[in-house]
């Protein structure tokens, strides 16, 4: 029997205060530690601000929106069992997913970078992303050199 179908898990998020970017705020969300939204908000502007003015680039989304594009991924792999052996397959990744993973890479390297303000830590990301180098675009380099080492088993992606 089919399962039931759910109702739909994205949830519309309002656009940011400065920006008026939703993908802005989906950052600050992810950010924000026991609710303390300002705060968020405080680093993530903060830091845009300040990547921004070390590239001199005039406008901070310019740099963030550049940033994401370079950390976006754009195949991945899956596990799935197949006559008792795991293969992982290599699937495209798109919508939802792919800006959730973006999200979560760059937060996730933020936060390994210590010693510094997490302020600093989101301008220092900021501009090895958007220069093609740090730890979310070194991730997504390392997903997709994962996918295309498992290219022989994309045929068990169709059955």
């Amino acid at each position: 029997m089919p399962r039931k179908k759910t109702a739909s898990l994205v949830r519309d998020i309002p656009a940011d205060r400065i920006y008026e970017s939703v993908a802005v705020q989906r950052l600050i969300n992810r950010v924000m530690l026991h609710g303390k939204k300002q705060i968020a908000e405080r680093l993530v502007y903060g830091g845009m601000q300040k990547a921004a003015a070390k590239l001199k680039v005039d406008n901070p989304l310019e740099v963030f929106d550049q940033a994401m594009k370079n950390i976006q991924p754009h195949m991945e792999t899956r596990s799935r069992r197949v006559g008792g052996a795991n293969y992982q397959i290599p699937f495209e990744v798109r919508g939802q997913r792919q800006n959730h993973l973006t999200t979560m890479w760059f937060v996730a390297a933020c936060r390994a970078r210590k010693g510094i303000s997490m302020e600093d830590r989101i301008a220092a990301e900021l501009m090895d992303a958007y220069n093609g180098q740090g730890a979310a675009v070194r991730k997504r380099e390392d997903v997709h050199k994962m996918a295309d080492a498992n290219r022989a088993f994309a045929h068990f992606a169709r059955t």
